[in-house]
């Protein structure tokens, strides 16, 4: 079963979707790369909540200290590099480079941002702060203004 929730934030409509074992999807609404929600029933089970909850703390101005059950699909790769972007400490950024060298020396910047680039739980898996060669500000599904807010407003957070 699949359940759905809306969150307005400081960016516009956020959707959430979950199944029985976690946080399954979480988009700008009409980003590139949205989720299919069809079939889904708007609910309120505890992981759309606790997603709330993180967006209610993370656009109010402080850094999570948790991290929602997240139910992560797709391939071992792209599960890979969500666990990597987990990693990255609030506030910070790493390259798709520095990604791609973590899971293997001959590994391709390009196959991590194609990972990057499908990532289904936005801003819990932190994909706007992976960044081009060099930190140049590239790519992000929500589109570049919303990647420049969140990386400006994590480090309001921490300075």
């Amino acid at each position: 079963m699949e359940y759905i929730s809306h969150y307005n934030s400081p960016l516009g409509g956020i959707t959430i979707t979950a199944d029985d074992k976690g946080i399954t999807g979480l988009w700008f609404d009409r980003q590139k790369y949205f989720g299919d929600i069809k079939g889904s029933t708007e609910c309120d089970v505890e992981y759309l909540s606790e997603a709330r909850k993180w967006l209610d703390i993370y656009f109010g101005g402080q850094a999570p200290d948790f991290t929602p059950p997240l139910s992560l699909s797709g391939s071992e790769f792209r599960k890979s590099v969500a666990r990597i972007m987990l990693g990255i400490p609030f506030g910070q950024t790493m390259t798709y480079g520095e990604i791609a060298a973590m899971i293997s020396p001959k590994m391709a910047a390009q196959a991590v941002g194609g990972a990057v680039g499908h990532n289904p739980i936005g801003l819990i898996i932190p994909c706007h702060r992976v960044m081009g060669a060099g930190g140049k500000l590239t790519g992000y599904g929500g589109g570049l203004d919303r990647k420049q807010w969140l990386l400006e407003h994590e480090r309001r957070i921490i300075s």
